[in-house]
């Protein structure tokens, strides 16, 4: 193993010294005794979720397989993105080109895609935006972990009630209320590769009802050198990009609600270079880098009719920008300008009742109008133009929902959406199951759904002029047919879960090499076909608990028969918490094993065992929490598969890294 940089060790002792001092000032000092006995302590209670049928229910109730994320689970194991708490959740797993962090699960992580198969929702905002479909999981969200109360993680087909994206689930991100901050919270990071990040956060809840959450940050990282072999020459630096690596991004987060009506808004703008040299640019150029802005503003009314009759109306402003900037030597050096611009606006309007002691009846319309959906693609230096596109498109759409209960122990959900599009027309999705509870702590479910996600503006209009890339043709939009048959057993201080899934995909859209011309184009193409099975056991014992999960996925291409692109058969995971000093001091273990994973050129990666580490400390001093993360701890060398858009065949994932974190409440 390579000699540890200077700076990894600075970074690691200065954890380990910070968390030796304050065991130190602790040393001796009596955990402070809680109200809760060992019992109530050790209880694993049925989580409730929002998003699985837009009304709280049990777990055990919701046609899904639901995970929960808590805030004391981020802040134990030291996550920093969205990606990095997914990729704690059984199934998922993620990847990472050097500029953005891809989600996948059941198998699937398709190249060439932004996340467009999942929709995710801020407080049940739509954050994919109407050019890409992003679903921002990376340092690209501009929404900081800090902020994040709960993350729901819907399983699943959730077309029925949330449409298009809603293809292989719903991540239902909630934030944090203003009154649980109570004051003002200053954070500080320092990590590897002079990574720095500041946040502001303001909440308060006042005496009249009024509440009001502010919050600020900046990251600024100059980032890690590479080798690549593919580029291993003299011309090229030797295969290394110094320098290439640097990201800064500023966000913008608040809320305010008063009798019912909630202000809400977001807001980033990221610059990040792009080290791995995509698209055939010249490499170790630091000016080839993408900047990206993203801002929303949603006004929400909630009123509650009786007891029963809840009515929920939005309206709702979006506005993207990506900017590609491309350095070409062809020679001479050329730079390519890349551009996408979206602005939309849209309302919605959703009632859910009771009707009787046995039906739970949810229905909505919503519309959608994207004004401004323009693509450009220009060269500098001579001026060359090679696309602009300006677009626009709107959708309606209308769902209805029915939770029958047949019987004390016996539901059936039942749910519909139709949505029409300018693009394509009308399109229809069903979901059914039935959900059976035989024993008091045990859950039985069957679940059927459909989903679609609609073709996108990057998909439809993109190319760059024939420099590596050219636009589609007739593009239909993508469906899934999922059938999930799902075991949920609580066992005293035990939770277990078993699943088993097959899924099927058609006209899925994909960006491939045209062998005619060699140029990438968008298309529908064949069938995709998974099954396998997923197990997870979750433990609470006094103040520790962990949980541990294995998933096996069989992912196939129906028409070649070969398994899919970054498509591992395996993922394990292990969590643990554990007390160290009472309620002051505590750890956090996470160990992630991913198997091989098939590439472009047909060849396997090696399966992966990452371990991070976070020690976590809480009032020692009043107001102060500090945690110190190692990732990576072994320095684990491995690679993701690359996309077609790279001469690599993988991309080198980071080795071991650390970070100090600093957060003072008053």
């Amino acid at each position: 193993m390579k000699e540890m940089p200077i700076s990894e060790k600075i970074m690691i002792w200065g954890i380990c010294a910070t968390i030796m001092i304050y065991c130190g000032a602790a040393h001796g000092a009596r955990a402070s005794v809680t109200d809760l006995d060992i019992e109530q302590l050790m209880n694993i209670e049925v989580e409730k979720v929002y998003g699985a049928s837009k009304f709280s229910q049990d777990v055990t109730d919701a046609p899904s397989s639901v995970s929960i994320i808590t805030n004391a689970e981020i802040r134990q194991y030291g996550w920093r993105t969205l990606a990095d708490a997914l990729n704690s959740v059984r199934g998922f797993y993620i990847s990472y080109d050097t500029t953005y962090q891809f989600i996948g699960s059941r198998g699937f992580l398709q190249p060439g895609d932004y996340n467009t198969r999942y929709l995710l929702l801020v407080d049940g905002h739509k954050v994919n935006d109407n050019i890409y479909g992003v679903a921002a999981a990376g340092s690209d969200l501009f929404l900081e972990m800090d902020l994040v109360e709960r993350i729901e993680v819907i399983r699943g087909p959730g077309s029925s009630l949330y449409g298009s994206n809603a293809f292989f689930g719903v991540i239902n991100v909630i934030t944090r209320q203003p009154g649980n901050i109570n004051g003002v919270e200053l954070s500080g990071e320092a990590g590897s590769f002079d990574t720095y990040k500041q946040t502001v956060t303001y909440g308060k809840s006042f005496n009249n009802g009024y509440e009001l959450l502010l919050s600020g940050s900046r990251k600024t990282s100059k980032g890690q050198s590479y080798y690549f072999k593919e580029f291993d020459s003299a011309a090229t630096n030797g295969g290394r990009a110094d320098g290439c690596d640097d990201e800064k991004y500023g966000t913008f987060f608040g809320k305010t609600s008063y009798k019912g009506f909630t202000l809400e808004g977001g807001y980033i703008s990221r610059e990040k270079t792009m080290p791995a040299a995509a698209y055939g640019v010249e490499f170790n150029n630091n000016h080839t880098r993408s900047t990206d802005s993203r801002g929303y503003v949603d006004l929400k009314y909630d009123r509650q009719i009786g007891e029963e009759t809840h009515i929920s109306s939005r309206l709702y402003y979006d506005y993207m920008n990506f900017e590609g900037n491309y350095i070409y030597n062809y020679p001479p050096l050329v730079t390519n300008k890349d551009f996408g611009t979206g602005e939309w606006w849209g309302a919605s309007m959703e009632l859910s009742t009771k009707l009787g002691k046995k039906h739970t009846l949810v229905a909505g319309a919503n519309y959608e109008n994207s004004f401004r959906q323009d693509l450009t693609n220009y060269d500098l230096n001579p001026y060359a133009l090679y696309l602009r596109d300006k677009s626009t498109s709107h959708m309606v759409a209308f769902h209805a929902q029915d939770q029958f209960a047949l019987r004390d122990n016996l539901l059936l959900n039942v749910g519909a959406r139709y949505d029409y599009y300018k693009s394509f027309g009308g399109t229809f999705h069903p979901r059914i199951a039935v959900i059976y509870k035989p024993l008091e702590k045990t859950t039985l479910k069957f679940l059927y759904g459909e989903a679609f996600r609609a073709p996108l503006a990057y998909e439809l209009y993109s190319n760059d002029g024939g420099l590596s890339s050219k636009p589609a043709i007739n593009l239909d939009p993508e469906h899934i047919r999922t059938y999930e048959l799902i075991l949920e057993q609580y066992v005293e201080n035990y939770r277990f879960s078993l699943s088993g899934f097959h899924y099927l995909t058609r006209d899925l859209i994909t960006q491939q090499l045209d062998p005619r011309d060699g140029l990438l184009v968008f298309r529908n193409l064949g069938k995709v076909k998974s099954q396998g099975i997923e197990f997870e056991v979750q433990g609470r014992w006094a103040r520790a608990e962990g949980r541990l999960s294995y998933s096996y996925q069989d992912a196939v291409d129906e028409e070649t028969g070969r398994p899919l692109i970054n498509s591992p058969k395996h993922l394990g995971k292990l969590h643990l918490q554990v007390p160290i000093i009472g309620n002051k001091l505590s750890g956090g273990l996470e160990v992630l094993y991913m198997g091989p994973r098939r590439t472009f050129a047909y060849t396997y990666t090696g399966g992966a065992v990452v371990a991070n580490m976070t020690l976590l400390s809480k009032e020692i001093v009043k107001g102060l929490e500090i945690s110190g993360s190692i990732y990576n701890i072994l320095d684990k060398k491995y690679a993701d598969p690359a996309t077609q858009e790279y001469r690599q065949n993988t991309i080198p994932q980071y080795g071991r890294t650390g970070r100090i974190k600093f957060t003072y409440r008053f």
